[in-house]
């Protein structure tokens, strides 16, 4: 088990690895080439914003939900108990 979540992490990594190289040239005036390379390896993970954008409206609506359901339970606990309370 522990293998096989090795092996789809290092999946997920080579899949989300993007790699620059640049090579610059110089020829001198003495006809002899200078040639230097950089290579840049950067890591960066698949965000998909719609779906992003989506999940935080998603959990506005639900926390905007659960503070009415929270006072409406409340608000009906207070009734309840202010009505037993006049009843003894």
């Amino acid at each position: 088990m522990r293998t096989l979540a090795i092996v789809a992490a290092a999946l997920l990594l080579c899949a989300c690895t993007q790699e620059k190289t640049t090579t610059n040239a110089t020829v001198g005036d003495t006809t002899t080439v200078q040639t230097t390379t950089h290579t840049e390896t950067t890591t960066v993970p698949a965000i998909d914003t719609a779906a992003t954008a989506e999940a935080k409206k998603d959990v506005k609506d639900a926390v905007k939900n659960a503070e009415h359901n929270t006072g409406t339970a409340l608000e009906k606990a207070g009734k309840t108990l202010k009505k037993d309370a006049k009843n003894h």
